[in-house]
């Protein structure tokens, strides 16, 4: 792993701890260069700024997560769990950077190139566009939803869920092994 790369692990698992003990709009850049012992321009050369940092952190958590896949999904998701004061403190934030807009953009993008790559061809119809930014705004909401009300339903459960909801043009092109797409 390159240098650069450890520095960001470190920053990130620095803003983790001070988020467990305030909410994301009380931390200043200059209490996570005191907290990573770094100097800020160390940290500007690595983040825009705290909401990016957030958003990386939250980016590279979800990088290894295959979206079509349930076992993949849900221990994402369990992960977020683990990690709740984190996320808890991420979604809190409303601010013009808010996690669920990274999110949101993120798992669109994500489904967009699948399907590309499944349908083969470089352009969606819009709508099947509208369809995976329908069904994302959902997921993102519901997930949300999930990690700060619902201590009882498992992350299994609730991958399950989104899955069954997820529109039939979508459904079709991700999971049905027998349809045709041109």
């Amino acid at each position: 792993m390159k240098l650069a790369e450890r520095t960001k692990i470190w920053i990130a698992d620095k803003m983790k701890e001070l988020m467990k003990t305030k909410p994301l709009d009380k931390i200043r850049v200059t209490e996570i260069c005191r907290a990573t012992e770094i100097e800020r321009p160390t940290f500007y050369y690595h983040f825009k700024d705290k909401y990016d940092l957030v958003a990386w952190i939250f980016l590279s958590d979800a990088y290894d997560t295959d979206v079509i896949s349930a076992e993949s999904a849900a221990q994402g998701m369990a992960k977020m769990r683990q990690e709740f004061i984190f996320y808890k403190r991420a979604y809190d934030d409303v601010s013009q950077n808010a996690l669920w807009q990274y999110m949101l953009e993120y798992f669109v993008k994500r489904y967009e190139v699948i399907a590309k790559e499944k349908l083969n061809t470089e352009v969606l119809d819009t709508q099947l566009k509208y369809s995976i930014r329908l069904y994302c705004y959902g997921t993102v909401g519901m997930t949300k939803e999930w990690l700060l009300n619902d201590n009882t339903t498992s992350a299994e459960t609730v991958v399950k869920m989104m899955f069954a909801s997820m529109p039939n043009d979508m459904r079709s092109i991700f999971f049905d092994k027998n349809a045709v797409h041109k």
